[in-house]
């Protein structure tokens, strides 16, 4: 049961960041996500995936591993459209 708590969190915490991603994608800009945030973020998810695969917890590795894609995403996005007004 506790596995499956773990999962289910996983799951949640990664796919709020999706609708994230397809609107920055759609409307080609990402001037209201803050930069500062997002590094700060991008980096404890980082050290979340470190300690997961430390322990050996599959859930953890996994949720994180996918949100750390995710906000690398929107970093890029975050960079690529600077310019766009």
């Amino acid at each position: 049961m506790l596995e499956v708590l773990g999962y289910l969190a996983g799951c949640l915490t990664t796919l709020a960041f999706v609708p994230q991603v397809i609107q920055i994608y759609k409307t080609k800009s990402a001037k209201d996500v803050s930069l500062a945030m997002f590094l700060l973020f991008t980096l404890g998810v980082f050290m979340w995936l470190t300690y997961g695969l430390m322990t050996n917890s599959f859930p953890v590795v996994a949720a994180n591993a996918v949100t750390l894609l995710l906000s690398l995403v929107i970093l890029f996005f975050k960079y690529k459209y600077r310019n766009v007004a």
